[in-house]
């Protein structure tokens, strides 16, 4: 691993920016350790309604990648450990899946490998009136939630500042525009990083291809049995792509 590709990288104990509230937040406590003993990391718990609930969770390695074997692994582990925290009282599906391409950004190693790459940024704390941005991220000075963002404004109008600095604490949601160079530039970084972890790619696990998802599965072990027969069970299911 060369001394820039380490900078890119976080770890697994580095903190999100960006986090849950309510349910969602319940979810991402119980998920947190879970995950971290397995080497992965929590990038953003959703709770989604339609027909029926959905409990979306969205991880990651350290390096950003992340497979369906991954996220099955990840199921078997979370499956029974929310089943006894119980932090979704109603029937829910359980979806695990990665941040995607478009991803979303909530630590600081994100904006960095985001660099060079456009982004959408919505402010919690509005910067001169204004809460939505979308342009170039340049770069980033300092560190934790008191670093600023340095973006190239693409949707500045002639009268503005194309050139602006957000604080990363008043960011809150951010995520990549998809484009053919992050496309690229994913898929060489998810390649290097299989290849530094001595494991072979194969062509429908590569982080361009479209969401693959296995039909319904069920945590396994007593815990999801008894829930089960309460709520009628949590499924899982697995997405390489949110």
């Amino acid at each position: 691993m060369t001394e820039q590709t380490a900078a890119l990288e976080g770890t697994i104990s580095e903190p999100r920016l960006m986090t849950e509230t309510g349910v969602a937040a319940r979810v991402a406590h119980v998920a947190i350790p879970v995950l971290a003993d397995l080497g992965y990391r929590l990038v953003r718990v959703r709770i989604l309604s339609g027909q029926g609930t959905t409990v979306q969770v969205m991880i990651e390695r350290p390096d950003g990648t992340i497979t369906v074997d991954d996220c099955e692994k990840a199921s078997m582990a979370l499956s029974p450990v929310l089943d006894l925290e119980e932090p979704v009282t109603e029937a829910y599906q359980l979806e695990l899946s990665s941040p995607g391409i478009d991803r979303p950004l909530v630590r600081v190693s994100d904006f960095r490998r985001g660099i060079g790459h456009e982004a959408r940024i919505e402010m919690a704390v509005p910067l001169d009136g204004r809460k939505r941005f979308r342009g170039w991220i340049e770069g980033i000075s300092g560190e934790g939630p008191d670093a600023l963002l340095g973006i190239r404004r693409t949707d500045a109008r002639g009268d503005e500042e194309a050139d602006v600095k957000l604080v990363l604490r008043d960011i809150g949601e951010a995520r990549l525009v998809l484009t053919e160079a992050l496309i690229r530039e994913t898929l060489r970084r998810d390649k290097a990083a299989r290849e530094a972890r001595g494991e072979t790619m194969e062509a429908d696990e590569t982080a361009a291809q479209e969401p693959v998802e296995s039909g319904p599965r069920r945590g396994p072990g007593r815990f999801a049995r008894r829930n089960e027969a309460k709520h009628g069970g949590p499924a899982a299911k697995f997405s390489p792509k949110g």
